[in-house]
């Protein structure tokens, strides 16, 4: 295999993770619907961001004599079946839309990784596009994760409330001890 043939394979490569981001992106945002507009607003932003790298990508390989994939990772299939099994069971939360968008996130990140470390030749051209798009994408990730740590720290807070509530709770001794002035009534928790 001649090394033009191998630098496409690494360019398809994050061309397939760019398609699982457009394809979890578009499913985020159908799940955020108009319950959580404001994630939805970011999830198609980012899904149109890795519209353009796979364009950029794209131009690429087909500078070296290549033809660009237009398909997703196995991966990327496998875990958006499983975000479909997880909402069936546990529903489109804010916190788990997040938590799924920050899984392919790191995915994305990982990717980038292995590219820009592979024992392919990058000309300086190709190695600043895909680092300029890694480091876009780790702007992106930064963002979904928080988003999600806030949203962790109001579930938190909404948890250490109502925990709270239960762990202050007061005696209150039945009407009859009080009426009689004993100590010995029946004794409630609110």
């Amino acid at each position: 295999m001649d090394i033009n043939q191998n630098l496409t394979g690494v360019l398809n490569d994050l061309i397939q993770i760019n398609n699982d981001r457009i394809e979890g992106y578009a499913r985020a945002s159908q799940e955020a619907g108009d319950k959580y507009i404001d994630l939805k607003a970011i999830f198609n932003r980012m899904a149109d961001e890795s519209r353009q790298y796979v364009a950029q990508l794209s131009n690429e390989i087909i500078k070296l004599g290549g033809d660009p994939v237009s398909g997703s990772t196995i991966k990327g299939k496998i875990y958006r079946a499983w975000m479909d099994v997880k909402a069936t069971f546990t529903g489109s939360s804010r916190l788990a839309l997040l938590e799924s968008c920050e899984f392919g996130e790191d995915a994305a990140q990982k990717a980038y990784q292995e590219a820009l470390v592979s024992d392919e030749t990058l000309s300086i051209d190709i190695r600043q596009l895909i680092a300029t798009q890694k480091e876009l994408l780790k702007a992106s990730h930064d963002t979904i994760k928080g988003f999600r740590d806030l949203q962790r720290n109001a579930s938190s807070d909404n948890v250490s409330d109502s925990e709270r509530l239960r762990d202050s709770s007061f005696d209150l001794r039945s009407e009859d001890s009080v009426n009689n002035g004993t100590n010995s009534g029946t004794i409630r928790h609110f």
